[in-house]
């Protein structure tokens, strides 16, 4: 059965920093664009960022950009969301997902396998 599993969530003040990370288990993602979005209670999942197979592109929020950055270990089968300078409207379930494609993407639609998400709270 193919597994994404998100870890690194949890409560930070206002300012500071978190490293989500998302694993994934039985096949391999290292030929997929690989992506995170967030949830907030009452609103719609948004894009937060994505990254390619090689890891050298990357693409980003403008609420994340300068903050947040993605990166992957495809030796390790895994994609990580280092998230600096957080605020408290960063508050969310963070869901990492895997791309049908190679490459970059921000639409929802063009993920096929998703995590089942790790919780964020940023304290003011």
């Amino acid at each position: 059965q193919v597994q994404l599993v998100e870890s690194g969530g949890g409560l930070v003040q206002a300012g500071g920093s978190l490293r989500l990370s998302c694993a994934a288990s039985g096949r391999t993602f290292s030929s997929n664009g690989m992506g995170w979005f967030r949830q907030a209670p009452g609103k719609e999942r948004e894009f937060v960022g994505t990254i390619n197979w090689s890891g050298r592109s990357t693409r980003y929020a403008d609420s994340v950009k300068g903050r947040f950055t993605i990166s992957r270990d495809n030796a390790k089968n895994t994609v990580y969301l280092q998230m600096n300078s957080l605020k408290p409207e960063d508050t969310a379930v963070y869901y990492c997902a895997a791309a049908r494609d190679s490459y970059t993407t921000s639409t929802a639609r063009d993920y096929f396998n998703w995590g089942q998400g790790t919780q964020v709270t940023v304290s003011s």
